[in-house]
Formats: C-alpha cells, structure tokens, sequence
C-alpha cells in the first residue's frame, strides 16, 4: 500500500491557495494568516466556515465539540 503526497501548499501570502483564501484569506468569516499546521477549522454541510480553532486547542476541547456538535444539529 502507498500513501502519495500531494504537493506543498502556500497557505499566507500572496501565492495562498485557493482552499486556504476561503478559509482564512481576505473576506473570510475567519480572516488571518495559519499560524501553524494544527489550525482548525470547522465547515458546516453547506460548505460556510463555522468556526475556527488556535493550533493550541486540543481536538476534543469542550468548544469544539461544542461547534461540531451545533453544526450537525
């Protein structure tokens, strides 16, 4: 079994990726540079960006089980 790697993504700056300008570009719900690869964000099924979490907050933080739990409601 093989796990190819995709290609290095810019994600701040004038080269950013078209994935990472919705997610954290210019007229973003959640605007500013990814601080590190651990930032998370959460989409809602209508592909809108809910919410979005430091690199610091731990995955099963109360918050964003919180989030995750009002966007499947």
């Amino acid at each position: 079994m093989s796990f190819p790697l995709g290609a290095k993504l810019e994600v701040n700056g004038p080269q950013r990726h078209s994935l990472y300008r919705l997610l954290a570009g210019e007229g973003a719900e959640f605007p500013g540079d990814i601080t590190w690869n651990f930032e998370k964000f959460l989409v809602g099924k209508d592909g809108r960006v809910l919410a979005r979490f430091s690199p610091r907050t731990a995955p099963d933080d109360p918050a964003v089980v919180q989030a995750i739990e009002k966007a499947l409601a």
